[in-house]
């Protein structure tokens, strides 16, 4: 393998695990704001979480089209540790994106429940046996 291929196909993967890395911590960030008050902190993490992926994405190509090159006999051999930090961050982000994923689901559970009692819709109750039942309420506001 060209030395100067495996150098540049290291610094690329190393690049990667930085952005994964940045990746994570904006899933973390987007996660406090999902179960927060603010829209907008929750707008400003999803956009990063949008370019950070761009960025990802970028990468990618990038180190295919190296590994895809003529010189690149051997390449396994010499970033396979690089390549499994990569995957690590990659799936705690991917896990981190579903709870985030469930928060949202859940938030927009509550948000229909509680719609619908202020528009007088049936409330969602349980009962002594722990099974759900619809109690029709009046309106806590009418237009």
């Amino acid at each position: 393998m060209d030395p100067n291929a495996r150098l540049r196909l290291e610094e690329l993967l190393d690049r990667e695990i930085g952005v994964a890395r940045l990746l994570a911590a904006t899933l973390a960030a987007e996660r406090n704001a999902l179960t927060g008050n603010s829209p907008e902190a929750v707008e400003q993490q999803a956009a990063e979480k949008v370019q950070l992926l761009g960025a990802i994405e970028q990468l990618e190509a990038e180190r295919r089209t190296l590994c895809e090159a003529p010189h690149a006999a051997g390449i396994a051999a010499t970033v396979a540790e690089r390549w499994r930090a990569l995957m690590e961050v990659m799936a705690r982000c991917r896990t981190a994106n579903e709870v985030n994923g469930h928060i949202i689901h859940v938030r927009q559970h509550q948000i229909r429940q509680l719609l619908d009692i202020v528009r007088g819709g049936p409330a969602i109750t349980y009962g002594p046996q722990g099974k759900t039942f619809a109690k029709a309420l009046r309106a806590l506001a009418q237009a």
